[in-house]
């Protein structure tokens, strides 16, 4: 499945943990947004670890589960293009 994550994390010291355990799920596109190309039990385990990160009260984090015909509609301005793999899609 493919999931982008967006967060806002008011520590610094938080949002650089959480932002080093992403690495292992996805790619970074943004300062604060991950896409990410993972199974459901992938999924189930990074959204627990960053549960045990963040400060439930003052940090949000969101994730956005998209479909394979939504990726092939992203359309980006600026730099970078979307390459469409067979085992997944990056941003190059």
């Amino acid at each position: 499945m493919y999931v982008m994550v967006s967060y806002d994390i008011v520590d610094d010291k938080t949002r650089n943990r959480v932002m080093k355990f992403l690495k292992d799920f996805g790619n970074r596109v943004q300062l604060s947004v991950f896409e990410c190309d993972i199974s459901e039990e992938q999924f189930k385990r990074m959204k627990e670890g960053i549960e045990e990160l963040i400060d439930k009260k003052n940090d949000r984090v969101r994730y956005y589960k998209l479909c394979k015909s939504c990726i092939k509609n992203v359309k980006i301005s600026g730099w970078g293009d979307i390459d469409i793999l067979d085992e997944g899609f990056r941003i190059v």
